[in-house]
């Protein structure tokens, strides 16, 4: 919903707006030296384009009248001094400040994708992708004008304001006190500008990022394949073009914000100097004193430059104001917690033999549902061993919690109670590189970059030589493939690998784990998209690599897991049943039903 512009009041002012404010200046804490000289520089500016006016006034008051060329020689070159140093100053104070405010947008970028690097797999189930692109591109680009400017325009502007009231006051205070009178109030209607405007960036930012979400999913290769099959692409234009036009409205209420009560602060300070002038020439004829030509023209033109660094710092708060809305919610993501970290004293693993145990395991994707109960199991008293080299296979029904067993491992999530160990050791004690070097995982969701077929594969290892690709290649059955592309394994993938087949890009992703070399290896449907004559080819493949390795195969088609050393039903979170192929078929009870219901399938493929 929307406020109505009309007779819409201002939010009051925010109790941790300090603490932000505090934790903003933070970011310019590195970078404080530099700041310092920027400083100088702006202080040093402010100094010399303050003495413009005295100059002149002495150029009309003493110079011209008294006809003293060599004084007026002198004074006049002083006021081109007086510009040139000004513009050098200002020239190297842009420089330095708008470099410190992009190595600010660098630290703030590089801290939130960190940030979101460390979270785990729920919290990017439940985010749209286009909301987090959203806060890296649009709300910290947004930020890029306060942030490279702000803190220069502040010294800047409240040097030269506080030098010219000086230098008013040394001209004549009883000018200076009527030229600013109305300073206070000019303050007062900045803040509630400011707060006007940063509670509309807020919803500005949010719809930006609803926008963001609705391209990165409908104008993705997927997106465009749904939206053209289903016959929805002009009901996706349809909907965009609403996003859109909400967007126009907040922008243009962000911009119209307080735009007249600014504008009569800009009148008002614009018509000061005929102020001057009318009360310069009303003194003498109310018994006051007699003000010089000279000291009339230098205090207008002190008064004028006050004008705009006044109205440019009144412009920075509501800047400010605006930008609050911004860092907030990039310091929402800065603060997300994160629910997987690595240990503060890891455990190093050099070599990893590659025993995995399951020890009376549970988990739940929340600990708590909305309502406040505990939510259902998603695994439950889950009791497993595979030894080093050996092989388990997990077979059952969807949502029984297959894929999330092998999640497991490599900490994609972490227990809710028992503890899964590797070679002994709690996974959430060992450091994340060891973890990262002892387990691989293909899952059934094949990701591939927009790069080349060599780049996708190094991935997995970048110093690999292009023998090494080959030879993982060949190993996943795709090397002859690759080979006859016209650029070989320089062809480009395409967005998410679009342009190789589901088998294909299956086979790539086998191959790059296999470049890993992993003492581990998850399969997690891992020849789900493969036909029966690759699948075949792929398994001899895989079950010639799983000699010498852990494997824990996840499948639904169990023709790939009747090899394996022992083979686990899971039902409903629990296991059902476990033990070999033929002991499980002898039983004839779960795993019995799912072969024959494979076998009805695929018949020429499956048996019991």
């Amino acid at each position: 919903m929307h406020p109505e512009s009309s007779g819409w009041t201002p939010p009051p002012p925010d109790p941790d707006q300090p603490r932000q404010l505090r934790r903003i200046l933070r970011l310019f804490r590195p970078y404080r030296g530099r700041l310092a000289l920027v400083g100088l520089l702006v202080g040093a500016a402010s100094l010399v384009s303050v003495a413009t006016p005295f100059l002149l006034k002495e150029i009309l008051d003493t110079a011209i009248p008294e006809g003293r060329t060599g004084l007026l020689s002198l004074l006049a070159l002083g006021m081109i001094l007086s510009a040139v140093v000004t513009s050098v100053f200002g020239v190297l104070q842009t420089l330095i400040s708008t470099t410190v405010g992009q190595r600010v947008m660098h630290d703030l970028r590089t801290a939130v994708y960190g940030r979101l690097q460390r979270m785990s797999l729920a919290f990017f189930t439940r985010t749209r992708t286009g909301e987090v692109q959203s806060r890296i591109a649009n709300d910290i680009g947004g930020m890029q004008a306060t942030v490279t400017s702000t803190a220069t325009s502040l010294v800047s502007n409240l040097t030269s304001v506080i030098a010219t009231v000086v230098a008013m006051l040394a001209l004549d205070w009883r000018l200076t006190v009527v030229s600013l009178l109305l300073l206070p109030v000019f303050v007062w209607i900045s803040r509630r500008v400011g707060r006007e405007r940063k509670k509309i960036t807020t919803q500005r930012q949010k719809q930006m990022a609803a926008m963001a979400a609705t391209v990165t999913e409908s104008l993705s290769v997927s997106g465009i394949l749904l939206g053209r099959t289903m016959g929805r692409s002009d009901s996706l234009t349809r909907s965009f073009a609403t996003e859109s036009e909400r967007l126009i409205d907040l922008e243009v209420r962000s911009s119209m914000a307080g735009r007249w009560r600014m504008s009569v602060i800009g009148i008002v300070m614009a018509a000061m100097p005929a102020v001057i002038y009318w009360a310069a020439g009303l003194a003498p004829h109310i018994g006051g004193p007699t003000i010089s030509l000279g000291t009339l023209v230098a205090f207008v033109s002190l008064q004028q430059g006050l004008f705009r660094p006044t109205v440019s710092l009144l412009s920075t708060g509501v800047q400010i104001q605006t930008s609050l809305a911004l860092f907030q919610r990039i310091f929402e993501y800065l603060d997300l917690t994160v629910d997987i970290e690595e240990p503060a004293d890891p455990v190093r693993l050099d070599q990893v033999k590659g025993e995995v145990r399951f020890e009376d395991v549970r988990f739940r994707y929340d600990a708590e549902t909305a309502k406040g109960a505990v939510g259902a199991p998603v695994l439950d008293a889950i009791d497993l061993t595979v030894p080093a080299g050996g092989s388990l296979a997990v077979v059952g029904p969807t949502g029984s919690g297959k894929s999330t067993l092998s999640y497991l491992v490599p900490r994609l999530y972490d227990v809710t109670e028992g503890r899964v160990t590797l070679d002994g050791v709690d996974v959430r004690d060992l450091d994340f590189d060891t973890l990262a070097r002892a387990v691989g995982v293909v899952s059934q969701e094949t990701y591939l970059f927009h790069a080349s077929v060599a780049d996708n594969l190094r991935f997995a290892k970048p110093d690999a030589t292009d023998e090494e690709l080959h030879e993982a290649a060949r190993a996943a059955q795709i090397h002859d493939h690759i080979a006859a592309l016209p650029e070989g394994y320089d062809t480009v993938v395409g967005e998410r690998g679009h342009r190789f087949s589901g088998g294909e890009k299956q086979r790539l992703a086998i191959a790059r784990t296999i470049l890993r070399d992993p003492p581990v290896l998850i399969l997690d449907e891992a020849t789900s998209a493969l036909d029966t004559r690759t699948e075949h080819a792929v398994q001899q493949a895989i079950d010639a690599l799983s000699a010498n390795r852990t494997t824990l195969t996840i499948a639904h088609r169990l023709s790939t897991v009747r090899s394996a050393d022992q083979i686990v039903v899971l039902d409903g979170g629990r296991i059902a049943e476990r033990g070999t192929h033929e002991a499980l078929m002898e039983r004839g009870e779960r795993y019995a039903a799912l072969v024959q219901r494979d076998a009805r399938l695929a018949p020429s493929t499956v048996t019991g």
